[in-house]
């Protein structure tokens, strides 16, 4: 059996795509493993605090050392850290905004970014060598964008600030297995949004 975890980032509900697409992957997804567990983290329309300095100071020391405040600053941390590790399979459903992503997404990537837990530096000094401690796990990206062509060596590739970083952010963490499915073109409409959906629906439907 598998654990899948769904982690929904965008700040709509009904009328959120990356949203529709997450349910179509779980739909997707239990028609084929019934057996499988799916559990939720919701970051966008749930407050994910930012770190702050209480944070900074007890998740770059030992925890022998850590006060009082530190470890009330790293529970949330070290809840979604260990949510992270007891799964295998990621489902990132993400919208881009202003060629990003959310900052409820952005701030729970800061909580579980975390030094000897999801990361370390193979020397065990700061040499910019990092290795990633989430290990044999695998991630699909699922993406909605306005407009179309953030691929690389597309038109729009140079603004593509959300699934480029997400790529680079988790593979620091040690996820090497990832898949991206974006849905564009939402704020044209029409034929040419309905093309799209299309085309990414029938795309996530066959995934096995």
């Amino acid at each position: 059996m598998k654990k899948v975890l769904i982690i929904n980032a965008s700040v709509r509900n009904e009328r959120s795509y990356s949203r529709k697409l997450s349910q179509l992957f779980v739909d997707n997804w239990k028609s084929k493993y019934p057996q499988d567990m799916v559990s939720y983290r919701e970051v966008g329309t749930d407050i994910i605090p930012g770190i702050d300095e209480s944070w900074i100071a007890g998740a770059f020391i030992k925890p022998a050392d850590r006060s009082e405040a530190s470890e009330r600053a790293l529970s949330l941390s070290n809840e979604l850290v260990n949510e992270l590790k007891e799964h295998d399979i990621y489902v990132i459903a993400t919208p881009m905004y202003n060629w990003s992503i959310p900052s409820g997404l952005k701030a729970y990537i800061d909580q579980i970014m975390r030094f000897n837990k999801t990361w370390k530096f193979r020397s065990g000094v700061p040499d910019g060598d990092y290795v990633g401690l989430l290990e044999n796990k695998k991630m699909f990206i699922l993406s909605s964008r306005g407009d179309t062509g953030y691929g690389e060596n597309e038109k729009n590739g140079h603004m593509n600030f959300q699934t480029t970083y997400l790529k680079f952010i988790f593979g620091i963490m040690g996820i090497e297995d990832m898949t991206i499915f974006s849905l564009d073109n939402e704020e044209f409409g029409g034929e040419i949004f309905e093309k799209s959906k299309n085309e990414i629906f029938e795309t996530i439907s066959s995934i096995e």
